[in-house]
């Protein structure tokens, strides 16, 4: 018999989590209001109403990912009817709890705490009313549920946040690494080749021999340049005046990475294969940073919980993947455009591709190759061996 590999077992996320959690509450609604069918199982009108309550209640958290404040109010304000017209405790009042609760996570502090007060007066009148179905122990205890579920959602929020500052942080540093690369690249090559060409200006009459060999190696060190300024430039934002003075990231520091995704709730797990020869520095740095920006997104737009990092170091190539288990396109206006475009120019600096959408199985998938042959076109067309007139 297969053996069953509990490790492989995960709860739903996402619109299927809330579809989950909507159909279990449903269910447990009706076995509640089924108690007061009569012996014939005669449903009064009460009962039918309660019924489509809770069902409208339940068919609304599916919704919520669109309209997250309308739906919140339509869920506590449909559980405090059903309540009233209910003389059973049903479970309905998950139902707005899991609504505030998505509310406070993504920053709608306000919006929860005014709902929460609500559910609480709402309560509170009921017991004054003297309705008999809560006393003032239930009231307490409600408040405690909703103040909790309230500060949850704001600290979800707030790990997602620093993790989002967090990730700024980081690209300032890129982009100040970046134009410390560019004074660089462009330094050293141009004073190689005012060298060279002084050179063959002096050399041009008296020895060409020599004169066409520092031709050459100007030719060859701006080619050169050109190549290091388009992987460069390509990527290049702003320009800051501190230089950073960490060392250039790479795969080999993923597990910060891990850490980092992790403080914001992500589960991030790593595979990967192939040989463990050392990467090109460009390729090392462009695979991680294509890793960070799709844990960034992860976190910020997808709102997914597992993300799986696959890459496969290759004879000639360094194959990347990023899954996540979220809700698959970020929706728009969003602002992850331009991270996932500065992805793909990464890759295609470095002569590969770079490829973003919606998973088969769900979710979002990043997969990138990227190349480190000598023969490979940076970004804008090779610079080959032969001149403009083709000599």
């Amino acid at each position: 018999m297969p053996r069953l590999d509990v490790t492989r077992l995960r709860l739903p996320t996402g619109p299927r989590a809330d579809l989950a959690l909507a159909g279990v509450v449903l269910v447990l609604a009706g076995v509640a209001e089924g108690q007061r069918l009569g012996p014939d199982w005669d449903a009064t009108t009460s009962v039918i109403v309660s019924w489509l309550l809770a069902a409208a209640v339940c068919a609304a958290l599916p919704l919520r990912r669109r309209r997250p404040v309308a739906v919140g109010w339509f869920t506590v304000l449909g559980t405090g009817v059903y309540h009233l017209l209910s003389t059973v405790d049903g479970p309905l009042v998950v139902i707005p709890i899991a609504a505030l609760y998505a509310l406070a996570a993504h920053g709608r502090i306000q919006a929860a705490v005014a709902m929460a007060a609500v559910m609480v007066i709402g309560v509170g009148a009921g017991v004054l009313a003297g309705t008999g179905d809560v006393n003032g122990t239930a009231v307490f205890m409600l408040t405690g549920w909703l103040v909790a579920v309230v500060a949850l959602g704001g600290m979800r929020h707030g790990r997602v946040a620093y993790a989002e500052e967090e990730a700024r942080l980081r690209a300032t540093q890129e982009r100040l690494r970046i134009a410390r690369e560019v004074h660089d690249v462009i330094g050293h090559n141009m004073s190689m080749i005012h060298v060279q060409a002084s050179s063959a200006l002096h050399r041009l009459q008296k020895d060409p021999g020599q004169a066409q060999e520092a031709l050459t190696a100007i030719k060859q060190g701006s080619k050169e340049g050109l190549k290091e300024l388009r992987a460069t430039l390509g990527v290049l934002r702003q320009v800051d005046e501190e230089a950073p003075t960490t060392p250039s990231p790479g795969l080999s520091r993923i597990d910060e990475l891990v850490s980092s995704a992790a403080r914001a709730g992500l589960d991030v797990r790593i595979e990967q294969s192939g040989t463990g020869s050392p990467l090109p520095a460009a390729v090392d740095l462009a695979a991680y940073r294509i890793v960070q920006e799709s844990l960034t997104n992860a976190v910020r737009h997808s709102g997914a919980r597992h993300v799986v990092v696959r890459f496969h170091h290759g004879d000639r190539a360094l194959t990347l993947s990023v899954q996540d288990d979220g809700e698959g396109a970020p929706p728009a206006g969003h602002g992850v455009g331009s991270g996932i475009a500065g992805m793909r120019e990464r890759a295609r600096a470095l002569g590969g591709t770079l490829n973003a959408g919606p998973g088969s199985a769900g979710g979002f998938v990043v997969r990138t190759r990227l190349p480190f042959s000598d023969h490979h076109e940076p970004i804008g067309g090779a610079v080959d061996d032969q001149d403009p007139a083709g000599g």
